[in-house]
């Protein structure tokens, strides 16, 4: 039976079970986000390549890796597919083109997203989500069954390329040790070991030059490896986000993300899907550390043998949020996580301003000065920036700044931005 405290959606029309869930995600994916705002993207696989090297440093990389690399951005994904479901079906019902709607919806979406890559942060995710979004549509009508399979599909064709790109990283590197090995295969080795963000490499030195450097530098050099940025995140990210986003919608269709399941049904998922997922992660971040965090080894644990067990850890994820939301009515906590889940693009797109400004040139120039477990510090602070702003924010303004602006030039016009009651007052 549903739960009668959040299983209906609010007064405004909206699910307030997935605002929830979409708070802590928004609130999570920046737990890994902080690695690459502050360090060489080499740090966010291997603790060696920057800031690791002590033991607290290493200890946060095992807790990380096990618990979050991955799988805050696969629950943002999911959610997101889910999101995509409802709007489409809300448009329908209200006699318009679901279909067209989402299409200028992922559009603008592609034009902020490549804004956020330019100006602000290379770890962008939205452009990403507008184009995976568009082939996700096409599944919209598929029943919870059938879209699993397809998300599973997706996954498993998706753990086929980036296992053989590592069987070809192991036979590449096979080659630069043998006895007879040309001087064309030792340098292409060493090229591929600096891509993994092997420790010491010129290319962790430039890329700290250009972080600590000025502004324009950095949106010059985003704008040259944007085609192969691109590109590589299509290719090396686009399967797993479309696999999350139809499971998002299955997961939807079936009452999963509406609270519609009992709380003992959500704990029983949880514990399932983390007594699957955490043994063999653990045992990845052990065989990782245990081989003093070889290039090699430590970039296919994070990049390719964990992402089978991404899959139940992100819905076991999604179970204990649920089985939190859906206990009674809410109390001032999960008001305020409700609020940043309802403005999450605008407290994604805030996080990147704030966390720029702390450690790019063109702000405080802190890039690559912070050892790991101490950067962690940052993160209570930006949490309660996004729990404090938002739901003040939303008693004012029907929609975040982001969320106004997406809004808007989706419809072609401007939206209506604050609240009747506090137009009645001024």
């Amino acid at each position: 039976m549903p739960n009668s405290a959040l299983s209906a959606t609010s007064s405004q029309g909206r699910n307030r079970p997935m605002d929830m869930a979409r708070g802590f995600a928004v609130m999570g994916i920046v737990l890994m986000n902080i690695i690459a705002f502050s360090m060489p993207e080499a740090a966010y696989f291997n603790p060696d390549a920057w800031g690791g090297q002590t033991l607290p440093d290493r200890i946060v990389w095992a807790i990380s890796f096990i618990l979050v690399d991955g799988k805050m951005r696969a629950l943002f994904s999911l959610l997101f597919g889910a999101s995509m479901l409802l709007l489409m079906d809300r448009t329908e019902m209200a006699g318009g083109n679901g279909q067209h709607r989402h299409i200028v919806r992922c559009f603008w979406l592609a034009l902020i997203g490549l804004a956020h890559y330019l100006l602000l942060w290379w770890g962008d995710i939205l452009m990403l989500y507008a184009v995976v979004g568009l082939l996700a549509m096409h599944f919209a009508g598929k029943q919870p069954l059938a879209l699993v399979k397809c998300a599973f599909l997706a996954f498993a064709v998706h753990f086929v390329i980036i296992s053989l790109l590592m069987l070809s990283v192991y036979s590449t590197q096979r080659a630069a040790a043998a006895p007879d090995a040309s001087r064309a295969d030792i340098t292409h080795a060493a090229h591929m070991l600096d891509s993994m963000g092997r420790p010491g490499s010129d290319a962790i030195d430039r890329e700290i030059d250009l972080y600590r450097g000025d502004w324009s530098g950095m949106v010059d050099e985003k704008a040259a490896e944007f085609v192969g940025w691109s590109l590589s995140g299509l290719q090396y990210m686009g399967l797993d986000t479309l696999g999350f986003m139809l499971l998002g919608m299955a997961m939807l269709k079936s009452g999963f993300l509406t609270g519609a399941w009992s709380r003992e049904q959500y704990l029983g998922t949880a514990r399932h899907c983390f007594l699957i997922a955490i043994p063999p992660m653990a045992t990845l971040a052990v065989w990782a550390w245990s081989s003093g965090f070889d290039t090699v080894t430590t970039f296919g644990a994070v990049f390719a043998w964990s992402f089978p067990f991404r899959i139940p850890m992100t819905v076991g994820f999604a179970a204990i949020i649920l089985a939190a939301v859906t206990r009674g009515e809410p109390g001032a906590f999960l008001l305020c996580v409700e609020a940043a889940g309802r403005m999450s693009l605008s407290n994604y797109l805030g996080t990147s301003l704030l966390m720029t400004a702390l450690f790019y040139g063109w702000g405080l120039s802190l890039f690559a000065s912070v050892p790991r477990a101490q950067v962690y510090l940052v993160i209570p602070c930006l949490w309660a920036l996004m729990l404090l702003w938002s739901r003040p924010w939303l008693t004012h303004f029907r929609y975040g700044p982001a969320e106004w602006l997406w809004r808007s030039l989706t419809l072609g016009r401007p939206q209506p931005l604050r609240r009747l009651s506090e137009i009645s007052r001024a």
